[in-house]
């Protein structure tokens, strides 16, 4: 457990978000997603958690980087979670 992260906050990783964070549970959890443009094929935002040591947090948001020869992906839920 990081001693930065205020005891109420759970910060977890690894679901997609199409944001690259999202919060639920009233602020008390928040799901960060790093990776952009998910299998190259989502077109998700990514984010970067940071938190001081006076406990305020900031969230750094990424677009996905354009790939030469690859048609635009829009921003959609995949299918997978329809």
């Amino acid at each position: 457990i990081s001693p930065y992260l205020p005891r109420r906050l759970v910060a977890r990783a690894h679901q997609l978000t199409m944001e690259g964070y999202t919060w639920c549970h009233e602020r008390n959890v928040v799901t960060v997603f790093s990776a952009p443009n998910y299998c190259y094929r989502c077109g998700n935002q990514a984010a970067i958690l940071e938190v001081d040591e006076h406990h305020k947090y900031n969230f750094i948001q990424f677009d996905p980087a354009p790939r030469r020869g690859e048609p635009h992906v829009s921003r959609r839920a995949p299918d997978y979670f329809l």
